[in-house]
């Protein structure tokens, strides 16, 4: 039997993350918000949103970090799962969030010109998507000169004992929704963003915050 081309291989998890949110939506801000949500919050601190602008966050999700974001920014938040979005919308509607923006998207095609947003948030979101560093190069293609791009998630660890059990682990954890071997240097090496911050956030430290800039 042929192998898969990549191509098949890219169609074959976008669909397996799909279904995955499809069901995680039911329970998502129950799992997970206890562990992830202090991120988010440091996250929030860490960004410079001022009166009017624009801010993309891809992977909204069921809108967690809604409640978070200054009222007075322009609030933009794509998200692949139909499902999550709806768990969003409920949530924007309950805090009568006037200003939000959610749409069904894939974050390596973005539908937005160049150069669009302020600020662009990616909380937990790079290990969930394949193509991750097409992910990236779309948050930047979006982002105006000089915005910023902050990316919450959980890196490859550089501990070589833990970085081999990640790597054990990662086809298993795919399949509640996300990998455990993707490098830091997908986000920090993509050309064109320079690191302004990292810091270690959540349970243990074992997620990290990555603040970048786009040059000028």
């Amino acid at each position: 039997m042929p192998r898969p081309s990549t191509a098949d291989r890219i169609a074959l998890e976008s669909r397996r993350v799909v279904k995955v949110y499809s069901v995680l939506a039911r329970v998502y801000d129950d799992v997970f918000d206890w562990v992830l949500g202090p991120g988010r919050r440091v996250a929030m601190a860490r960004l410079p949103i001022h009166t009017g602008q624009r801010v993309l966050e891809i992977g909204v999700g069921t809108g967690l970090t809604l409640p978070l974001y200054p009222r007075d920014c322009r609030l933009t938040g794509v998200d692949i799962s139909e499902e999550m979005l709806e768990q969003a919308h409920d949530r924007a509607e309950g805090l009568n969030l006037r200003e939000v923006d959610l749409r069904l998207m894939d974050a390596r095609r973005l539908d937005f010109p160049d150069g669009t947003f302020d600020h662009v948030v990616a909380p937990y979101v790079i290990s969930v998507l394949p193509e991750p560093r097409r992910v990236m190069e779309e948050a930047l293609r979006v982002c105006k000169p000089g915005g910023t791009l902050a990316v919450l998630n959980h890196f490859h660890s550089p501990n070589g004992v833990m970085r081999r059990l990640e790597s054990w682990m990662s086809p298993v954890s795919q399949w509640i929704g996300f990998r455990l071997d993707v490098p830091a240097e997908v986000v920090t090496g993509t050309p064109g963003l320079s690191v302004a911050s990292s810091e270690r956030v959540n349970v243990f430290g074992l997620w990290q915050l990555i603040v970048l800039r786009r040059a000028d």
